[in-house]
Parts: structure tokens; sequence; C-alpha cells
């Protein structure tokens, strides 16, 4: 469990763990692995920023309340955010099992680096698709309140870098407005209207880095999966292998 720290961010966190997974959720590439910023990652830096009006009726503190509580309720079909048993505060850890192009799965997770009544940011571990995080927060545009959530990321390891040149980017900006969509309907918004930008903040890739693809999440679970269909896949005479 983390330590309640009242600045908002999370304890020092030299191993990532989530002893209390759900039995339903799958925990792989979390358990051990360090957090990894931009600074660790191998691709090019990239900000990507969402936003979407939320209207008048709702203030900023009210917005980030409602997504900081249901955050994996707002995410699209396929996707699974599990959340720590106390919600996410700074400090814990959260599952998530991703639904990714062409069928394939990917286990990862994500450390609550900051949170307070303002927004939250959680960040990534080692292996996963992107090295860097993601801030959700909310504020009053001139029109109402606007809810935002801003990457700052690289591509983990070269293979990765790979996967955003052929489509990467447009998976992640597809994901991300409809995670904003879906909560601007929960606010009773009628036509959601997502404005979606990116910027290259660095074009260098960090060939430093490149041994990242050792933890590559999605290779470790394709290898999982492998080995979980071939423990059930029936012996000769109809039996099942356990």
């Amino acid at each position: 469990m983390a330590a309640d720290h009242d600045d908002g961010w999370a304890p020092p966190v030299h191993r990532l763990s989530r002893p209390d997974a759900p039995t339903e959720a799958i925990n792989l590439n979390v358990g051990g692995r360090r957090v990894a910023g931009p600074i660790q990652g191998f691709g090019r830096l990239w900000q990507k920023t969402y936003r979407v009006p939320l209207g008048d009726h709702v203030g900023p503190a009210e917005a980030v309340a409602t997504w900081r509580r249901d955050f994996g309720t707002f995410w699209p079909e396929g996707s699974r955010f599990y959340a720590p048993l106390t919600g996410l505060a700074p400090g814990e850890v959260a599952l998530l099992n991703l639904t990714m192009p062409g069928g394939l799965e990917l286990s990862t997770g994500v450390l609550v680096l900051y949170a307070d009544d303002e927004g939250f940011t959680l960040m990534t571990p080692e292996g996963h698709q992107f090295a860097g995080w993601i801030t959700f927060s909310a504020f009053a545009g001139p029109d109402g309140t606007v809810a935002q959530a801003q990457v700052l990321m690289r591509a983990s390891d070269p293979l990765y870098e790979l996967g955003m040149a052929f489509g990467g980017h447009r998976v992640e900006d597809r994901f991300w407005t409809a995670t904003l969509t879906a909560l601007a309907l929960s606010f009773g918004v009628v036509t959601p209207q997502v404005d979606a930008r990116s910027e290259c903040m660095d074009k260098r890739r960090q060939w430093r880095r490149v041994g990242n693809v050792r933890r590559n999440a999605m290779v470790s679970s394709a290898a999982h999966r492998a080995r979980h269909v071939g423990r059930r896949r029936p012996r000769s005479g109809g039996a099942v292998t356990r």
C-alpha cells in the first residue's frame, strides 16, 4: 500500500509490485520493474495533448474527481484498467490488460506518480509501449470546463518505435480521443469534440537505450499467452493439460 504523502507525490519507488491483483487480471510486466520516464526511452520524444469541453455545469475539481474515481470505465471496449483497491492514490500501482491491433494482448501497468484535486499523473514501467507519463487534469476555459490528457513519451525500444511509425500514433490518438469522448458523454455533453495535437519535441533516437528491447512487454505477453494456450491444448484422447 502506498504511503500517505500530503504533497501529492508518490514516495520513492525502486521496484513496482501489485500483490493484490484481481483474479481476472493478467499480472505481467509489473512486479520487479522500475518506472521509466522519457529519459529512459528509445524513440523520438513526443508531447500529445487531448482536450474536450465539458460545459459550464461542471467545475474542474468535480471533473477531475470523477475522472480519477471512475478512470477505467471511460476506456474503450477491449482494454481493462485494474485500479488499486485504495483508488488512484500517489504510489499505488494499477494493472493494464490491453487489446492491441491484430488481436494481440498486452499486459502491463502504471504507477500513480502524482494525484491531487487538480489532476493526476501516471508513469509507465520498463517494457511498456512508451517510456513517459500521462497527466490528466481539467481547467476553466472561456466556455466552461475543459478536460485534458497530456502525454510526454518516447517509444521504449526499437520494436515499439517501429510500431509507432506504422500506425501506433494513430492507435494512441484514437484511444485517448475515445476516452475523453466517454468522459464528456458522462457529463451530458451531447456531441463531444476532442481536440488532439501532437508535437515532436526531439527527433533524435537514444541508441544507448536499444537494450530496452529485452524487457519488451508485448514480447513477454505473447510468450505468456503461448504457454497458457499450450497448457490447455488437449492431449490425444481428449484430456486437457492443466
